[in-house]
């Protein structure tokens, strides 16, 4: 009889307005927007430009799901997927491809992280954040190397996120 009235109670509580109500409020999460991407990655192609390097960008929202890619004439088409992957790398994992690299090489706990088919572990990933919150991922490929790779990226990061009004 105990557990009858147990239950009973948790399912009062369970019908009453607050709890019904708090339960349907929908999460309210920042995420990147295909205008916001499509800035990112003409900036990471402009900065790779200013190098002398032409590249591949790709940039994912925060559940992973690609929301742009560009793609300069006579890059490699295997770096089209490469920079989707360190795109997808570097959300999943909150971290920068080339650290996460850095790590896997040096760090017994991280070594298996290349095990995981999803995760491509070369620089060139780099987690967006936007007020303490990570909102998606940009990629880069084919620019000559995980440092070059990496540069175009933040160089973009750096000129279009701050100047994104919060």
């Amino acid at each position: 009889m105990r557990t009858g009235l147990s239950t009973s109670l948790l399912i009062t509580l369970a019908m009453s307005p607050a709890f019904a109500h708090a339960a349907q409020e929908p999460a309210q999460r920042m995420d990147v927007t295909l205008a916001l991407a499509n800035d990112l990655l003409n900036a990471t192609l402009g900065a790779c430009h200013a190098e002398g390097r032409t590249a591949v960008a790709a940039v994912v929202d925060r559940g992973g799901n690609l929301v742009a890619v560009q793609r300069d004439d006579n890059v490699g088409p295997h770096n089209t997927l490469a920079a989707q992957r360190k795109a997808y790398t570097a959300l999943s994992t909150k971290t920068s491809t080339r650290l996460l690299a850095e790590r896997a090489r040096s760090t017994p706990d991280a070594e298996n992280l290349n095990t995981v088919g999803e995760l491509l572990l070369l620089g060139g990933g780099v987690p967006l954040q936007f007020k303490g919150q990570v909102i998606g991922a940009i990629g880069v490929a084919g620019a000559g190397g995980a440092a070059f790779d990496e540069g175009c990226a933040l160089a973009a990061i750096n000129k279009v996120l701050p100047a994104v009004k919060h």
